[in-house]
């Protein structure tokens, strides 16, 4: 014991944002798609926008189709739905209405199902390599990876703030 890796921490970390969003209680659709205090990202915004993050970098790194393929019809959100919601308009945001909160938990689960399949094949070195220049300093495949994770976990303890606050 006491002898995990950066790879089996990186497993265990991405479980958490899954775990999380399978703890949120039953939720509506209008509830899914509500705006708390008028801000512009539903419960069903901050889930899709966590699979997408995730999906969309991880595609990135590894030159795999994303699992968006297996879900586009099923969201039917049309063209918004093929970002990933970085940069959204309150208005486009607006747009992300879902009211299934089982398929947004599904694709959740599905990206960090083949995020943790990705970390199985990398190596400790790995996570030094240089992956993105454009940043200072520039990004490594560690960093990265880490930044997926906590972005969803960001987001997802978001809709549980949100799926807890009184209406």
């Amino acid at each position: 014991m006491g002898d995990m890796n950066s790879i089996e921490i990186l497993t265990d970390l991405s479980q958490r944002p899954l775990q999380a969003a399978q703890a949120l209680p039953d939720l509506s659709p209008e509830e899914l798609n509500g705006h708390l205090g008028g801000h512009p990202n539903s419960i069903a915004w901050l889930l899709w926008h966590s699979g997408r993050e995730i999906d969309v970098q991880l595609s990135d790194l590894t030159g795999r189709p994303q699992q968006w393929e297996d879900f586009r019809d099923r969201f039917d959100l049309g063209e918004i739905g093929d970002g990933f919601g970085l940069g959204h308009t309150p208005e486009q945001a607006a747009e992300i209405r879902v009211d299934d909160q089982q398929l947004l938990v599904d694709y959740l689960n599905t990206t960090l199902n083949a995020f943790t399949e990705y970390l199985e094949t990398l190596s400790e070195d790995d996570f030094d390599e240089i992956i993105d220049e454009n940043w200072t300093p520039a990004v490594t495949r560690g960093v990265r990876m880490v930044s997926i994770i906590d972005d969803a976990i960001q987001h997802v303890a978001q809709a549980a703030f949100i799926a807890g606050a009184p209406a």
